[in-house]
């Protein structure tokens, strides 16, 4: 199949990869020229602009960091006009139904462009591996001839259609601020324990035998206890985007988001604190703060580590 891939990043970049080892014929764009070599040298070909990557297209991927970048390659950077009558876009972004709807208002539906949101889940780790989690909205037809191209990326047992148009992004952001939920709860409660005087292995162990264990104490905040790997391969300036895209979704549908809004405050504080850059993990080092202590465990303590369904 003929693929145009536009976003070449810490996720774009893998999975782009994956498409070229599974036989499809794949054009491929970046702001920076030089995150393509790889994919040249295995067959890819170059375009100088997102028009000219749509152009051939039978689908187009999209895998962006923000809806303003969004609109930026498909409206002023041309390549919905670009696409081919029949072609299908794919957006892989975390974004939201309403930068869909504005491209679609635009140009896509004129010219009878098929479209799904399909973000994923699994963070880098998970892309290099081709094991991502992929929630796809859109019709069981567009699904159904995707669904090749999406297990050539992500684990087929979590490639998932969830409904029709909006609903991928609606999934995404809605996993995202729970994780980053997970992780300012887990966080609080680890602080205020050991400041208490509970060995942090001992209270760890004791919530997981729990009814509050959790995916999130179990696997994913192991990197920090064992290793202090506050995780850079997702960004404070994107964690803190994604919050903003929830938020701003539940006031659309008219939900309060209380809780959510100090969560996001509290990601903001460490971005401010820690940098743009910071690993998505470092709202923790908030909370070390507030322990007196860094929160790490001996390697014996740490249960194996199993798969994690993280932000990006």
């Amino acid at each position: 199949m003929r693929i145009g891939f536009i976003g070449l990043g810490n996720m774009g970049r893998h999975m782009a990869r994956h498409l070229i080892h599974a036989g499809h014929v794949l054009t491929v764009h970046d702001t920076r020229p030089e995150a393509a070599i790889e994919h040249l040298t295995l067959g890819a070909r170059w375009a100088e602009t997102p028009a000219a990557c749509a152009s051939d297209a039978e689908i187009l991927i999209t895998m962006l960091p923000n809806p303003r970048i969004i609109e930026d390659v498909l409206l002023r950077g041309g390549a919905a006009e670009a696409l081919p009558k029949g072609a299908l876009w794919i957006d892989m972004s975390t974004s939201t139904p309403a930068t869909a709807e504005r491209v679609a208002a635009a140009v896509l539906d004129r010219r009878t462009v098929r479209r799904l949101d399909a973000p994923v889940s699994g963070m880098a780790r998970g892309a290099e591996a081709g094991m991502l989690q992929i929630f796809a909205g859109g019709t069981a037809d567009d699904f159904q001839m995707a669904l090749p191209v999406f297990e050539a990326m992500g684990d087929p047992d979590k490639v998932l259609h969830v409904g029709p148009l909006g609903a991928g992004y609606t999934v995404k952001l809605m996993i995202n601020l729970l994780w980053f939920s997970h992780l300012v709860a887990t966080s609080e409660v680890l602080a205020m324990g050991v400041k208490a005087g509970v060995d942090i292995g001992v209270l760890r162990n004791s919530l997981l035998a729990s009814p509050a264990a959790s995916n999130f104490l179990q696997n994913d905040i192991l990197c920090v206890l064992t290793e202090g790997d506050y995780d850079d391969s997702f960004a404070m300036m994107l964690a803190c985007k994604d919050l903003g895209l929830a938020i701003d979704l539940g006031r659309d549908v008219g939900v309060a988001t209380e809780l959510s809004a100090l969560v996001e405050q509290i990601f903001r504080r460490s971005k401010a604190q820690h940098g743009d850059l910071a690993g998505e993990m470092s709202p923790v080092r908030l909370y070390e703060a507030l322990a007196g202590q860094e929160f790490r465990l001996p390697n014996s303590t740490a249960a194996p580590e199993g798969t994690a369904l993280s932000a990006v």
